[in-house]
C-alpha cells in the first residue's frame, strides 16, 4: 500500500486513531485532520493537519492531490429526552456529525476521483435504526448521515464506494461519562447479547475493510457493528 494516501478525520483520538495505526501499518500515507495532532511517533507517513468540523473551512487544496480512502470520524453522544431538546444543541450536532463530514466530502472529491474504488467511511450509530430513548439529537442527524451516505453512494459510483458503520457504545474518550465506574461498565456490558460494549479495534476492523481494496465490493451500506443489539435478542 505504498502508493496510498488516506484522510482520517478525528484520527487523534479513539476509533480514528486507530485506523490511521491500521494504515500506516500496511504501509500507507495518512493526513490527519483534527483540533489536535495524534499521538504517534514523527513519521513521514503521517501528516496533521489543524482543522475544526463545528468551525473551520476547507478545500480540495488543503488535501492531497490524489486520495485512496476517507474516514470521517468526528461524533458526539448528547444524550437526554426529548421535550428538554434545545435547537442549538440539535444545531451542535448537526454541525460535527453532518455539516461538518459534508464540507470534507466536497473538498475531497476531486482527490478520490484519482483513485479507482476509493472507499470512504461514515459513521452513524446504532440508535438510528433501533430506536433508543434519551438520542434524539444524535439519532436525528447520524440519520441525515446514512441518508447523505446513500446518495453519495449512488451519486459517485463506480468510482467511489460510501459506506456507513453503526456502532454501539464503545470505549473511547468520547464515551468515558457513560463508562466512568465498574458499576456502569458492567451495567452497559449486560445490556449486549455478546455481554461487552465495543473496543476501538472493532470498529477500525471494519472500517479498514471498507476504506481498502478488500471490501472493494461493498458500497452503500449501513453496517451495525454492535454486539447484536440491532438485531438480536437473549433473553
Amino acid at each position: 500500500m505504498s502508493d496510498q494516501h488516506y484522510v482520517v478525520v478525528g484520527g487523534s483520538h479513539g476509533i480514528g486513531l486507530e485506523i490511521v495505526r491500521r494504515l500506516t501499518a500496511q504501509g500507507a500515507s495518512v493526513t490527519v485532520l483534527s483540533r489536535t495532532p495524534p499521538p504517534i511517533e514523527a513519521s513521514p507517513a503521517v501528516g496533521h493537519q489543524r482543522w475544526d468540523a463545528t468551525s473551520d473551512s476547507l478545500s480540495s487544496d488543503d488535501l492531497p492531490a490524489k486520495i485512496s480512502g476517507l474516514a470521517y470520524c468526528p461524533g458526539s453522544i448528547n444524550l437526554g429526552v426529548f421535550r428538554s431538546l434545545k435547537l442549538e444543541a440539535l444545531q451542535a450536532d448537526l454541525e460535527v456529525n453532518l455539516f461538518g463530514a459534508v464540507k470534507v466530502l466536497q473538498a475531497a472529491y476531486p482527490g478520490l476521483q484519482q483513485t479507482d474504488r476509493a472507499g470512504v467511511v461514515l459513521f452513524s450509530t446504532v440508535a438510528v435504526g433501533q430506536g433508543l430513548p434519551m438520542h434524539a439529537g444524535v439519532s436525528a442527524a447520524k440519520g441525515a448521515v446514512e441518508g447523505l451516505m446513500r446518495t453519495l453512494a449512488a451519486e459517485w459510483a463506480p468510482k467511489v464506494r460510501v459506506n456507513c458503520i453503526a456502532p454501539a457504545l464503545v470505549d473511547t474518550p468520547l464515551s468515558e461519562r457513560l463508562l466512568s465506574s465498574d458499576r456502569r461498565r458492567e451495567a452497559m456490558a449486560e445490556v449486549y447479547p455478546l455481554k461487552r460494549y465495543g473496543q476501538v479495534a472493532d470498529i477500525a476492523n471494519v472500517a479498514e475493510l471498507l476504506l481498502t481494496s478488500a471490501g472493494g465490493w461493498i458500497t452503500g451500506q449501513v453496517i451495525g457493528v454492535d454486539g447484536g443489539l440491532s438485531k438480536i435478542r437473549t433473553g
